[in-house]
């Protein structure tokens, strides 16, 4: 595993073939296309095209993209499929008709080795979500088993989160937080009374 990208580092640059539903045409995906605008990025990658629990999480995420766009973010889903797959699938399977994300093709699973995420014996992917700041860095990861899927209104909580931490320096988003709710703002004079802290 050395070598992997890691909580924290910046994400490796990449650029990817990529399918655009939304305008039925295919063309390159960039980091610095949604970094560079000045957006999230949570890119979402799954084993398979044509598979069973994949299409479930890519509506998933579909159902909550307006969320996503709310929140400064693009959704990339990712696979080593390539954007004709991508597309023939898009055009076939039901649950997807209302994906319009990017679905980007790392065909040669070089960016997934990067992300610890490659499986050399079939060269599929594991489930892996990944959030990057409009710095770059890598934020959070989730990486599931293959017969596990996601959840994406999770997702969409902690970029949230991690949003608002970014806006208010010094501050810490507790378990379960939801926009409104108490943060804490660490200091030793909380240690060991956080549940005051939160009543407070």
């Amino acid at each position: 595993m050395s070598g992997v990208v890691r909580v924290g580092d910046a994400f490796p640059k990449f650029e990817l073939p990529a399918y655009f539903p939304a305008e039925k045409r295919d063309g390159v995906l960039k980091l610095e296309d949604v970094t560079g605008a000045g957006k999230w990025l949570v890119m979402v990658y799954y084993p398979a095209d044509f598979t069973f629990v994949c299409p479930t999480e890519l509506a998933d995420y579909a159902r909550l993209y307006d969320g996503f766009r709310g929140q400064e973010a693009e959704v990339v889903g990712v696979s080593t499929d390539t954007v004709f797959t991508h597309k023939a699938w898009l055009e076939t399977e039901k649950l997807l008709r209302d994906v319009r994300y990017p679905l980007a093709a790392d065909h040669t699973g070089t960016l997934a080795r990067q992300l610890g995420i490659y499986n050399e014996e079939d060269g599929t992917t594991l489930r892996g979500t990944f959030v990057v700041d409009p710095d770059g860095v890598l934020r959070a990861v989730e990486i599931t088993w293959y017969d596990v899927g996601r959840n994406a209104a999770e997702t969409l909580r902690q970029l949230e989160a991690f949003r608002y931490v970014r806006a208010h320096p010094g501050v810490a988003c507790p378990a379960g937080w939801q926009p409104g709710s108490r943060v804490l703002r660490p200091s030793i004079d909380i240690a060991g009374h956080v549940a005051e802290a939160l009543e407070g």
